[in-house]
């Protein structure tokens, strides 16, 4: 197992004081962007900062404080101009009071309240570009979104990002870092999921050994492909005769969007597919092992590919599409497959190559993607690399107070 390779900089600002961090996002509810923040606040802890994080709230806000990082709450979610303005203002008297030493933005919104708030007190202001942010109408909201391409220093989560960032905000390369997520590969290890609760998940979802079992997680919207993955198994289903030995499973919320849940269903009532919606899992790493393949089929490119870098941890067969961060994650016929975005044909003969996978075959792929998700996608190495951005700026800002 890894061990972690914190920075070895001093923690002390040049007053002496313990140096002290500040995060800021719309709220802690579920999500990648904040799964980052909590485990970067708690690796800053780790480390012997003072962690603060302020958002709207929510669940995760536990947990952070459990790992002994301070949560303050303030609605940064708004995108009214003069609820930004007075955000800035709060947050500019939080950052003397608490005497911050670098304002981290994790999000659009807070972002613009806490770039300014950083500009009045003097304290380096770094972001973290998680994803394709939408430009229209007209482009207007390219303007908006520039907020995230103006950090002293600028976190990249893949590749992908980081030429997106060069080509359509013009990003001096040398501002940039790319820092990939990371998978906390403790919790998605297969020789941590014991008997009892791989039976649990496959009693509740009615999994039998006679069929293969193809699992997508993702949250219920048009472009993760939920119609595209059913066309697919339709596919396959046709090229068997019209017979079919597979059941998919999509594992997503439709945060209210009811109607879009109820067409999935009807659409794949229509194309013969045996389809069934779970609405949220609370154990993610048995229903892993549960699955015969995980798929990614989002239609547009996804920043970085999460649940691909977490279904390789665990060793499972991966299919996903090829283009965004999924490209870095996979490496083909090694550590899964990729397939011609949008193309239902490509990921049926993608699937079927990967539901055809003799025991040797399995074993083998399944050793190349825990390495490839332990070597360059773990937790550890992330909170590590991002640490070194935070001591990296530090230093530039007050040299006295660099390590020796």
């Amino acid at each position: 197992m890894l061990q972690p390779r914190m920075p070895s900089t001093e923690t002390l600002s040049a007053s002496g004081r313990t140096r002290t961090s500040l995060q800021v996002l719309p709220n802690l509810i579920s999500g990648g962007v904040e799964r980052g923040t909590v485990d970067v606040a708690n690796a800053l802890v780790q480390a012997g900062w003072r962690a603060l994080v302020v958002s709207a709230g929510g669940p995760m806000v536990r947990e952070l404080e459990r790992g002994g990082a301070e949560h303050i709450t303030l609605p940064l979610a708004t995108k009214n101009p003069f609820a930004i303005r007075k955000n800035a203002e709060t947050l500019a008297a939080l950052i003397r009071e608490k005497q911050v030493d670098i304002v981290h933005a994790r999000s659009r919104a807070p972002a613009w309240s806490a770039r300014a708030a950083a500009k009045t007190t003097g304290v380096p202001f770094i972001t973290t570009f998680h994803g394709v942010y939408g430009t229209e109408p007209f482009g207007l909201k390219k303007l908006y979104n520039r907020v995230m391409a103006e950090g002293e220093v600028i976190i990249a989560v893949s590749d992908f990002i980081r030429d997106h960032l060069v080509r359509e905000y013009d990003v001096a390369p040398e501002r940039i870092r790319v820092i990939h997520r990371g998978v906390d590969i403790n919790l998605f290890n297969a020789n941590s999921v014991s008997p009892t609760r791989l039976i649990q998940v496959t009693s509740k979802w009615r999994l039998q050994d006679s069929a293969h079992t193809v699992m997508l997680p993702g949250r219920l919207t048009a472009w993760k492909g939920h119609e595209l993955l059913i066309d697919a198994i339709a596919e396959l289903k046709r090229r068997n005769g019209g017979q079919s030995d597979v059941r998919c499973i999509m594992v997503g919320q439709d945060h209210g969007r009811t109607n879009h849940r109820e067409h999935i269903m009807r659409y794949a009532a229509a194309r013969g597919a045996d389809v069934h919606i779970i609405d949220d899992c609370y154990d993610l790493p048995a229903a892993y092992m549960a699955t015969d393949v995980v798929v990614s089929a989002s239609t547009r490119p996804e920043a970085f590919g999460r649940v691909v870098a977490e279904a390789q941890a665990m060793g499972r067969p991966v299919v996903a599409p090829s283009h965004g961060g999924a490209q870095e994650i996979i490496v083909p016929g090694v550590t899964g497959w990729l397939f011609t975005p949008s193309d239902p044909i490509s990921l049926a003969d993608a699937l079927e190559r990967a539901l055809n996978l003799s025991q040797e075959e399995r074993i083998r792929i399944a050793d190349a993607a825990i390495t490839q998700a332990r070597t360059y996608f773990s937790k550890i190495e992330m909170c590590a690399k991002t640490l070194a951005v935070y001591d990296e700026v530090m230093a530039r800002h007050c040299p006295q107070g660099a390590a020796l």
